[in-house]
């Protein structure tokens, strides 16, 4: 029997923290009291992901899993060093490994499953669902030690009803508020990428994320971390004035919400 299936086998909130985030690269670590732990993306170098475990105190050889959401180079980019050097197994979805092996040799720790898949990494189950992207396929994933669980879901166009089922529940979620409407309307963007972040195969927006928290606080989520905040058609103090309005009108104000740095350690749960 896995430890997460044992009544108060890990009774301590998850550690949840916010590596890199946003269209330069993302990675967000998640792990219990004992360490070890996972990646949920690793889209920038093994390098930069070293020097930020260092900074947290951890070493990055004892991460016994890398979870990819989808095949985009900015959830992936480190993916062959950290297999070649650290040898972690890298988890990824059918639909993505095709098309991310059509421009990037596969690493060779590579596990690929199906789109909707359980994983056991130590004291961890993982468990995937699917997001509406641009991509090959998309999945977030909800990471539970049998006491806690994490939500993360950082790449959707629109909170349908299969992510606020899997999110429902969860203690802490990490989730993207990645544009305000007004902003992305009249930035530089050309018109087509206006188009396809704005769509319901993009980005989620700011008051579309706050609508979802309201649901999520209501079925129990305390820790929100507001992740893949555009620099162009967005602001940290947008996206968070725009989530803290919704649930202070709720009668949610004891709910935290963080916006995640996008290449500074964003501390959610430590």
């Amino acid at each position: 029997m896995n430890d997460f299936t044992q009544p108060n086998a890990a009774s301590a909130p998850l550690r949840v923290v916010s590596l890199f985030s946003g269209s330069e690269g993302n990675a967000t670590y998640i792990c219990g009291e004992k360490g070890g732990g996972i990646l949920i993306d690793a889209g920038v170098s093994a390098r930069a992901l070293s020097t930020a475990f260092c900074e947290l105190g951890r070493d990055l050889a004892s991460v016994e899993g890398i979870f990819i959401t989808h095949e985009h180079t900015d959830h992936t980019k480190g993916l062959r060093m950290l297999a070649k050097k650290y040898r972690i197994p890298i988890h990824m979805t059918r639909p993505s490994f095709e098309r991310y092996r059509l421009s990037s040799d596969p690493p060779p720790t590579l596990v690929v499953h199906d789109l909707l898949y359980e994983a056991v990494c130590g004291r961890l189950r993982i468990t995937s669902f699917p997001t509406r992207h641009d991509s090959a396929a998309c999945v977030g994933y909800v990471v539970d030690n049998g006491s806690h669980a994490v939500g993360v879901a950082t790449d959707l166009g629109i909170a349908d009803a299969c992510v606020k089922e899997h999110l429902c529940g969860c203690e802490s979620v990490v989730i993207e508020s990645n544009h305000d409407p007004e902003m992305l309307r009249y930035c530089s963007y050309p018109s087509e990428l206006k188009r396809r972040i704005g769509s319901d195969n993009g980005h989620l927006s700011n008051p579309a994320c706050a609508e979802l928290l309201t649901t999520l606080a209501e079925r129990g989520t305390k820790n929100i971390l507001l992740a893949h905040i555009s620099r162009e058609s967005n602001t940290p103090e947008k996206a968070l004035a725009v989530s803290r309005e919704a649930l202070d009108k709720s009668g949610h104000a004891d709910v935290r919400v963080l916006t995640a740095s996008p290449q500074a350690l964003t501390v959610l749960v430590g």
